[in-house]
């Protein structure tokens, strides 16, 4: 092997002489110096162990008074080196670098210290330490212990270059240097590094051990390889050089493909990919967070992975294609994460909402709401939606028996939810004159338990489907930034007036104002972060429609004790847009322990027979839907973000009401607002979406309408 020739230069803060190609010391990282450098030959093997002429004690006594490792801040400062300690270290047998008393390694090649020979052992008990000087026991630096253990850390991570022996960090593919490629054995060491430590340091230095054998003079009898001539341990060793460079050249071009098709796959991926991804190698790692993170960002639990995301963990012996969460908590045994996954998968497969009936429908839908959102020009530059859309559930589904209408209602409707504002506050369906006799019953849809039920929410009331893209999201959030300073300066206000309503009386700096607002911008753009008032007052404009939450009055324990108020019940309206441009027909949400769901009604066959006492004017085809504007005591909804003039008494807000919605008052003379919805007005979308969803409820018809007439059979009989 042919060796680097020229002049070494000696490091200023270890005095480790460098091979004249390197631009730092390969002991300390220390830089090159500028000045001149040591003038002497290549390393050559002399016939004992002692000290070359190279290594001059004297030249770090003359240095400053004072070292810092130039590689860590952080560690211990290292004294000068006198000259009783120079001559307590010990020699490597391989490479006779001259390591200090205390380390058990040498820190150059990492070649394990020798046991000293003790004058009651024999020479066969101590012949493999002939090659190694006897260490005096003398008192030692702790500093200088852990600067040795330190460096012999760093040199089992980074990785030696073949070409100009300068150590690269182990996630280097190239030389810094040079750039020469890394070996293809070091990622194999790397791996196996990882799966046994212990066993990693005579991998790592197979080949560096081989050339020392082969430059090293002395006992050969003494070395723990075979006897080898030194021609031959030189032949295999160039055999071996020649071998590695080869596979490297080949794999280059390979290896650069490889680069650019992952670098794809990487710009492919989506905040959700990596969020799955991650709950992957948590299954494997057993970290369930990294599973309840990607529960609560609505993940499906379901989703299987792809050759992409297999290729991108990069762990083929832990991930196959097709495999879901389920399928690695089975092959590794994680029982707790099991239980869980099988619980959330059980609970999806009860549930079947319009948007899982067809998914190929539902993202055409998804495209086509985002091609309908547009900026508005001038100082305003909100986003609105081009498209008017009310989610309504087909009339159809009462032509279906009864046994299959009760099922349909299980797997759509959150019963929870349904009876909470039904029965233990009644919020909603309280007027058994709006419920009955107009059929303007609410019904509460199913929706996610993730932080964004508030968006997939407001979409269900829209388009039936989930925010599942964080499209409306980020509307969202470019909205309130865009806005900033129209929906501050509201926000701001009502908060003010708020807290003095209920006599806090306090005043607030405007920089924890500020701070207060940056916060509520920060929620808008984290998917999974809680929303509040403001966003929905936000989304009202995005909607260009009056927005009206049916929410319980109270936050409640898990004991049931009151624990405050949740100030989401009321009427949203988009006041800073013109009336003119927004349309009165609003959606209803409900909201119940941190929760939001859409409230539909069903479609009828028109209202020329129900005596409202208001003058509709509708066609047969409109199904228009009371929602009433008081709560069940009949008290008037509050209208959120107000301002000081717009603030009142009842009836101003009463007039305010009646300006932005359809209002009417019904016999018993309970206020609504009118939301009109029309099957040859909606989106052609989302109508072929609600059939393809009750053609899977029709199907099982017949079979329930057998057995029905197999029970009226039997009654005949009897």
């Amino acid at each position: 092997m042919m060796t680097e020739q020229g002049v070494k230069w000696a490091c200023d803060y270890c005095t480790f002489e460098n091979w004249p190609s390197a631009v730092k010391c390969t002991m300390c990282r220390a830089q090159k110096p500028s000045g001149p450098i040591i003038t002497e030959e290549p390393y050559k093997s002399s016939p004992t162990l002692e000290p070359g002429p190279e290594w001059d004690p004297s030249r770090t006594e003359g240095s400053s008074s004072l070292l810092i490792c130039p590689d860590s801040s952080a560690r211990p400062r290292v004294r000068p080196v006198t000259t009783a300690e120079t001559s307590s270290k010990w020699s490597c047998q391989i490479c006779t670098y001259l390591n200090w008393p205390r380390a058990i390694r040498c820190t150059q090649c990492l070649c394990q210290r020798q046991r000293t020979r003790r004058p009651t052992e024999s020479p066969q008990t101590s012949g493999s330490n002939g090659g190694c000087r006897p260490a005096p026991s003398s008192p030692v630096d702790p500093c200088e212990e852990y600067n040795d253990r330190n460096r012999l850390n760093t040199h089992t991570q980074n990785w030696t270059c073949s070409a100009c022996t300068y150590q690269n960090w182990p996630k280097t593919k190239k030389c810094v240097v040079c750039d020469h490629p890394k070996p293809n054995n070091l990622e194999a060491i790397e791996l196996a590094e990882s799966e046994n430590p212990s066993s990693i340091t005579s991998i790592i230095n197979e080949q560096d051990r081989a050339r020392w054998r082969g430059g090293c003079s002395g006992d050969q009898g003494q070395r723990r390889s075979p006897p080898t001539s030194k021609r031959e341990s030189d032949v295999k060793m160039d055999f071996q050089r020649i071998e590695l460079a080869a596979g490297a050249m080949s794999s280059r071009e390979d290896q650069e493909v490889d680069f650019k098709k992952m670098k794809q796959i990487k710009n492919r991926m989506r905040k959700t990919d990596w969020l799955f991804l991650n709950a992957c190698a948590g299954v494997v790692e057993g970290d369930l967070t990294a599973v309840e993170a990607y529960k609560s960002s609505g993940g499906d639990i379901a989703r299987q992975l792809s050759a992409d995301e297999v290729r991108l963990l990069n762990r083929p012996s832990a991930f196959d294609d097709s495999f879901t969460l389920v399928h690695l908590a089975i092959r590794f045994q994680r029982q707790d994460m099991l239980a869980i996954l099988l619980t959330e998968v059980s609970q999806q497969a009860a549930k079947c909402i319009p948007a899982m009936a067809c998914p190929e429908l539902t993202e055409q839908i998804r495209r086509e709401i985002a091609a309908s959102l547009h900026q508005r020009k001038g100082d305003f530059a909100c986003y609105f939606l081009t498209d008017l859309v009310t989610f309504t559930l087909p009339a159809d589904i009462e032509d279906l028996p009864p046994a299959v209408q009760e099922k349909l209602f299980d797997e759509v409707l959150d019963r929870d939810v349904q009876k909470e504002l039904e029965e233990e506050s009644p919020v909603i369906n309280w007027s058994l004159e709006l419920g009955t006799r107009l059929d303007s019953r609410l019904y509460a849809l199913w929706n996610r338990t993730a932080g964004d039920c508030l968006l997939d929410s407001v979409l269900q009331a829209t388009w039936g489907i989930y925010d599942k893209d964080s499209v409306l999201r980020k509307t969202l959030h470019d909205s309130l930034h865009d806005c900033s300073h129209w929906f501050y300066s509201r926000w701001k206000e009502w908060e003010s007036w708020y807290s003095q309503s209920f006599g806090l009386h306090f005043s607030l700096r405007e920089e924890q104002w500020q701070e207060d607002w940056a916060f509520i911008l920060s929620l808008a753009s984290q998917p999974g972060a809680s929303l509040e008032q403001t966003h929905i007052f936000v989304l009202a404009h995005i909607l260009r429609r009056p927005i009206i939450v049916y929410g319980v009055k109270y936050y409640k324990s898990f004991r049931g004790e009151t624990l405050g108020y949740t100030r989401f019940q009321g009427v949203y309206l988009p006041l800073l847009w013109e009336q003119s441009f927004c349309w009165k027909s609003p959606i209803a949400l409900g909201y119940t322990r941190g929760h939001f769901s859409a409230l539909v009604a069903m479609e009828n066959d028109g209202y020329d027979n129900r005596g409202a006492g208001a003058n509709l004017n509708t066609d047969d085809d409109v199904t228009v839907t009371f929602l009433p504007l008081v709560d069940s005591e009949r008290k008037l909804l509050h209208i959120h973000f107000l301002s000081a003039q717009e603030m009142g008494n009842e009836e101003q807000q009463e007039r305010l009401l009646r300006e932005w919605l359809d209002c009417c008052v019904t016999e018993g003379g309970v206020l609504a607002a009118m939301q009109k919805s029309s099957r040859r007005r909606n989106h052609p979308l989302v109508t072929q979406m609600v059939e393809k969803w009750l053609d899977g409820y029709r199907q099982i018809r017949p079979c329930a309408s057998l057995s029905d007439g197999e029970e009226e059979e039997e009654e005949e009989d009897e």
